[in-house]
């Protein structure tokens, strides 16, 4: 049996090492940004695996989410301890207040209508007020339809006059011995 040699991959160095001597060793005035950083690891180290991007781009937004590196503009520093952190945009998120161990605060209310006690004595209902019309409230119910039809006038209308007034929509046209003649002129 022939034993295999397995070629070994010369010891790199983890990617945030990688990453820390990069932006140390490039040394820009606003940081670096990923291109230059995966140059400078191209060509310092060599040798490199074949997802290096994909795993440049992992460790990149690992460390900037955990606050050794802080990206602004596009670039990528390393956080000075003694400088305050810079704010994003928008509106800060709310501090959490926590309460000293020494002062107790009333326990927090439940959301919501509270339960009804079923021992209370039930209520009397309020007496209703009027508006002082003496109408009800909302739009007026409709009245009933005309059993005729729609081509007979309803009952309480008469041709000629009714006590009413005049009906609604436009009048039917009128059958008789006027109704085939033109006025010409």
């Amino acid at each position: 049996m022939a034993t295999r040699e397995v070629k070994k991959p010369r010891s790199l160095p983890s990617y945030p090492e990688m990453i820390l001597k990069a932006i140390e060793a490039l040394n820009e005035e606003n940081g670096s940004n990923k291109t230059t950083i995966s140059k400078y690891i191209e060509s310092t180290y060599g040798g490199l695996p074949q997802g290096h991007k994909a795993l440049l781009n992992v460790h990149l937004a690992k460390m900037r989410d955990s606050g050794e590196l802080v990206f602004w503009k596009n670039n990528y520093t390393i956080r000075d301890p003694d400088a305050p952190p810079r704010r994003g945009r928008g509106r800060p998120p709310k501090t959490k207040d926590t309460p000293s161990l020494g002062v107790m605060s009333a326990p927090s209310r439940p959301r919501g209508r509270p339960p009804k006690d079923p021992n209370e004595p039930p209520r009397t209902p309020k007496a209703k007020t009027s508006g002082g019309s003496g109408r009800p409230r909302g739009r007026p119910r409709k009245m009933a339809r005309p059993s005729g039809g729609f081509d007979s006038p309803p009952p309480s209308t008469v041709v000629g006059g009714s006590p009413s007034g005049r009906g609604r929509g436009r009048p039917p046209k009128m059958k008789g011995p006027l109704a085939g003649i033109s006025v010409e002129q």
